[in-house]
Protein backbone atom coordinates (compact mmCIF):
# COMPACT_ATOMS: atom_id res chain seq x y z
CA UNK A 1 0.00 0.00 0.00
CA UNK A 2 1.37 3.19 -0.89
CA UNK A 3 1.54 5.60 1.99
CA UNK A 4 3.38 8.32 0.44
CA UNK A 5 0.28 10.75 0.63
CA UNK A 6 0.08 9.94 3.82
CA UNK A 7 3.17 10.54 5.28
CA UNK A 8 3.79 13.85 3.03
CA UNK A 9 0.40 14.66 5.02
CA UNK A 10 1.38 14.16 8.23
CA UNK A 11 4.94 15.96 7.99
CA UNK A 12 2.33 18.86 6.83
CA UNK A 13 0.03 18.54 9.54
CA UNK A 14 2.28 18.39 12.34
CA UNK A 15 4.30 21.76 10.97
CA UNK A 16 7.21 19.37 11.00
CA UNK A 17 10.21 21.45 8.89
CA UNK A 18 13.95 19.85 9.09
CA UNK A 19 14.79 16.83 10.53
CA UNK A 20 14.39 13.20 10.77
CA UNK A 21 11.15 11.31 10.25
CA UNK A 22 11.00 7.38 11.44
CA UNK A 23 8.27 5.18 10.78
CA UNK A 24 7.78 1.88 12.66
CA UNK A 25 5.08 -0.71 11.73
CA UNK A 26 4.43 -2.35 15.29
CA UNK A 27 3.10 -5.72 13.67
CA UNK A 28 4.99 -8.87 13.14
CA UNK A 29 3.43 -9.67 9.85
CA UNK A 30 3.86 -6.51 8.53
CA UNK A 31 6.77 -4.42 6.94
CA UNK A 32 7.79 -0.73 5.31
CA UNK A 33 10.39 -0.15 2.71
CA UNK A 34 10.90 2.93 -0.05
CA UNK A 35 10.74 1.88 -3.41
CA UNK A 36 9.55 2.80 -6.98
CA UNK A 37 6.13 4.09 -6.91
CA UNK A 38 5.87 5.43 -10.80
CA UNK A 39 5.13 1.99 -12.05
CA UNK A 40 2.95 -0.30 -10.12
CA UNK A 41 4.28 -3.68 -11.96
CA UNK A 42 6.91 -2.76 -9.26
CA UNK A 43 4.82 -3.61 -6.74
CA UNK A 44 3.40 -6.51 -8.19
CA UNK A 45 7.23 -7.97 -8.58
CA UNK A 46 7.98 -7.45 -5.15
CA UNK A 47 5.31 -9.22 -4.28
CA UNK A 48 5.11 -12.01 -6.67
CA UNK A 49 9.10 -12.43 -6.17
CA UNK A 50 8.50 -12.29 -2.20
CA UNK A 51 6.44 -15.25 -2.44
CA UNK A 52 8.61 -17.76 -4.36
CA UNK A 53 11.25 -16.71 -2.29
CA UNK A 54 9.18 -17.42 1.20
CA UNK A 55 6.24 -19.65 0.05
CA UNK A 56 3.28 -19.89 1.82
CA UNK A 57 3.48 -23.08 2.41
CA UNK A 58 6.79 -24.87 3.47
CA UNK A 59 9.11 -26.14 6.33
CA UNK A 60 7.83 -24.18 9.17
CA UNK A 61 6.88 -24.99 12.54
CA UNK A 62 4.97 -21.77 13.48
CA UNK A 63 1.23 -22.85 14.55
CA UNK A 64 -0.47 -20.27 13.36
CA UNK A 65 -0.09 -20.67 9.43
CA UNK A 66 1.79 -17.21 8.86
CA UNK A 67 5.58 -17.99 8.95
CA UNK A 68 6.08 -16.70 5.44
CA UNK A 69 4.68 -13.37 6.85
CA UNK A 70 7.28 -13.03 9.48
CA UNK A 71 9.67 -14.21 7.10
CA UNK A 72 8.83 -11.64 4.58
CA UNK A 73 8.37 -8.83 7.37
CA UNK A 74 11.91 -9.74 8.73
CA UNK A 75 13.32 -9.60 5.32
CA UNK A 76 11.80 -6.03 4.25
CA UNK A 77 12.43 -4.66 8.14
CA UNK A 78 10.16 -3.06 10.29
CA UNK A 79 11.29 0.77 10.42
CA UNK A 80 12.19 3.45 8.03
CA UNK A 81 13.97 7.06 8.67
CA UNK A 82 13.12 9.45 6.01
CA UNK A 83 14.92 12.90 5.48
CA UNK A 84 12.55 15.59 6.14
CA UNK A 85 13.34 18.92 4.66
CA UNK A 86 11.87 21.83 4.22
CA UNK A 87 8.61 20.36 5.37
CA UNK A 88 8.43 17.65 2.64
CA UNK A 89 9.49 14.21 3.03
CA UNK A 90 12.42 14.07 0.32
CA UNK A 91 12.05 11.02 -1.80
CA UNK A 92 13.79 10.39 -5.18
CA UNK A 93 11.94 11.16 -7.93
CA UNK A 94 10.46 7.76 -8.45
CA UNK A 95 10.53 7.17 -5.23
CA UNK A 96 7.47 6.26 -2.69
CA UNK A 97 6.90 4.88 0.89
CA UNK A 98 5.15 1.61 1.21
CA UNK A 99 3.78 -0.40 3.68
CA UNK A 100 3.94 -4.38 2.96
CA UNK A 101 1.26 -6.34 4.12
CA UNK A 102 2.10 -9.94 4.33
CA UNK A 103 -0.83 -11.46 6.51
CA UNK A 104 -3.81 -9.71 5.79
CA UNK A 105 -6.02 -7.91 4.68
CA UNK A 106 -5.62 -6.65 9.07
CA UNK A 107 -6.45 -3.41 10.46
CA UNK A 108 -2.75 -2.30 10.97
CA UNK A 109 -1.19 1.19 12.20
CA UNK A 110 1.73 2.49 11.57
CA UNK A 111 3.48 4.92 14.07
CA UNK A 112 5.34 7.87 13.50
CA UNK A 113 7.89 10.39 15.20
CA UNK A 114 9.92 13.04 14.15
CA UNK A 115 13.36 14.70 15.43
CA UNK A 116 13.91 18.30 14.58
CA UNK A 117 17.24 19.49 13.27
CA UNK A 118 18.72 22.35 15.47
Amino acid sequence: MNLTSAVQGLVADKGWGDGLLYLWCPHTTGALTVNEAADPDVVRDIVVNMNALVPQRGDYRHAEGNSDAHIKSSLMGPGLTLIVAGGRVQLGTWQGVFFCEWDGPRSRQVWATFLASR
